[in-house]
């Protein structure tokens, strides 16, 4: 007894001089993190959202200007209000997304609009425990062809006819109700505690997005869907070595039709990752990855968690049988060349099919033509067919109807180029994606056959091409005032193309897509 009260005290007494809390995987601070900024870089298996304690990104970007003012000392540098005492930090600052804007293809001259509020709390207790919260109340009314896509991804309704779909589900933000003629109304909240017990253990629990990768997409993990409440370990087992466990609960937009309660629950399902990263030099990691769906019950049946759901060693799950696990096995690999130069890469195989392995090829490169804050982006991706899929549509690798992977599902190359600039907080970002898509069907991921017509699938390819110029006021919350443009062209048999043209204000730190 007395021994693990020693260990208790070692616990919560002993000092990490850093924070602990998780910094945003938006693709701003990915951009950010990956430019090696401090004098390591960051090279731990791209494994998103990271801790503080581990890569402190903030204090380096974070705006180092003399400012003679209150005002403007919080407008640039600071959270709204930030409060600080013996052995606490909290942080409160709006979190807000305004913007107008219209598209010149819609001939119904419906006006683009997004209006929402919310709030982000931040704190730090005894430098070993941090938390964040958020909440965001919206209403926006979206381009066509975006919320074409949102509807697909519907909530599901069984009636006396069958399946029906309802309620769009918007990526990263959840599921929706109707807003005036053509809009949506959601809200959504995302937090999570961090407990670093010591230097190379971090413990986090909460509701949250993940994603791995040095990409822009990643195949193997985004944050596309939605958050899901989760359980995640870190462990730096060695200096070279590093484990790291995660364990979610992911839901289907399926409602189960026999319930006690006031509104049916939707249908759970388990996620695992098992994830171990090998980093030889202080330039090159190497992991190796799975994921696992793992069956939770039906509509009608509800069954508890196999018990390999636990275990921490990858590669075993997929032993099971198609029924109980959709399990997708995969590789991670990143590579610094000299200071500003990376190359990355993923591979991913679904259920040890290797005819449908998928995989990745990247580079980032950064400061070209002696521009500090300008970088550079060329992706490539192949997804084949039934990447994604499973036998018991139930099990496919998705939550929240939308894929965990890539956005656009199985069966599409994509050839995607980014670049940003910034200067003097003025900065420009451009994104182009090419997809083409093979026998695509935008409802074939779906947790039932039910509505999934093959005659609907189609070989076509989509261009979208993206610049947003801006003003950036603040690092910590992504503050910025913006107008952006969106060209997007496709060549379906019934396309819906757009040239969207949007001005507004926000906070961006959670990654919102609509480059498809």
């Amino acid at each position: 007894m007395k021994t693990w009260l020693i260990l208790l005290n070692l616990i919560f007494l002993s000092s990490i001089k850093a924070q602990t809390n998780l910094v945003s995987p938006h693709s701003f601070y990915k951009d950010q993190t990956f430019a090696n900024k401090q004098s390591q870089p960051f090279n731990s298996g791209d494994f998103f959202p990271y801790s503080e304690a581990s890569y402190d990104l903030l204090a380096v970007i974070n705006d180092s200007s003399k400012q003679y003012y209150d005002v403007t000392e919080t407008l640039f540098k600071k959270h709204l209000f930030e409060l600080k005492g013996d052995g606490y930090y909290l942080t409160i600052s709006p979190a807000f997304n305004f913007s107008v804007g219209t598209d010149l293809k819609d001939t119904s001259n419906t006006r683009l609009t997004r209006n929402t509020r919310g709030f982000l709390i931040e704190g730090d207790l005894l430098d070993k425990v941090s938390f964040s919260t958020s909440f965001y109340e919206n209403q926006a009314t979206f381009a066509r062809y975006a919320s074409n896509y949102f509807a697909d991804a519907g909530e599901l309704y069984l009636n006396q006819n069958g399946y029906f779909t309802q309620n769009a589900v918007i990526p990263g933000e959840g599921r929706t109700k109707d807003f005036k003629e053509s809009g949506y109304d959601f809200g959504y909240a995302i937090g999570n505690v961090v407990y670093k017990p010591w230097r190379r253990l971090t413990i986090a629990v909460g509701n949250n997005s993940h994603f791995i990768g040095s990409g822009h997409r990643s195949l193997l993990l985004s944050d596309n869907s939605y958050a899901a409440p989760y359980f995640r370990i870190d462990w730096n087992v060695l200096e070279k070595f590093q484990v790291r466990v995660l364990r979610a609960k992911l839901l289907n937009l399926l409602r189960r039709p026999f319930t006690s309660s006031a509104e049916s629950y939707y249908e759970a399902k388990g996620y695992s990752v098992n994830y171990l990263t090998w980093m030889p030099t202080e330039k090159l990691n190497v992991s190796l990855f799975e994921g696992v769906i793992w069956n939770r019950g039906d509509s009608v049946s509800y069954q508890s968690a196999h018990p390999l759901f636990y275990n921490p060693v990858p590669g075993i799950a997929g032993l099971l049988g198609s029924n109980e696990v959709n399990s997708m096995i995969g590789i991670n690999a990143s590579w610094q060349v000299k200071e500003k130069h990376r190359f990355y890469g993923q591979v991913a195989v679904p259920n040890w099919k290797f005819e449908r392995t998928g995989f990745q090829a990247g580079y980032r490169g950064y400061n070209f033509f002696g521009w500090n804050d300008f970088m550079f982006q060329l992706e490539y991706n192949y997804i084949p067919e039934e990447m994604y899929g499973s036998q018991n549509p139930r099990l496919n690798y998705v939550h929240y109807n939308l894929p965990l992977g890539h956005i656009r599902g199985d069966g599409i190359q994509e050839i995607l180029v980014r670049s940003n600039y910034e200067y003097k907080r003025a900065y420009v970002d451009l994104l182009v994606s090419f997809m083409m898509l093979q026998n695509y069907n935008p409802r074939g991921l779906l947790p039932t056959n039910a509505l999934i017509d093959p005659g609907t699938e189609e070989s076509f390819n989509t261009t979208n091409v993206q610049l947003e110029i801006g003003y950036r006021f603040n690092r910590k919350m992504n503050f910025s005032v913006f107008a952006r443009s969106v060209i997007r062209q496709s060549t379906a048999e019934n396309p819906i193309n757009g040239t969207i043209f949007q001005m507004g204000m926000r906070t961006a730190i959670i990654n919102q897509y609509d480059d498809f």
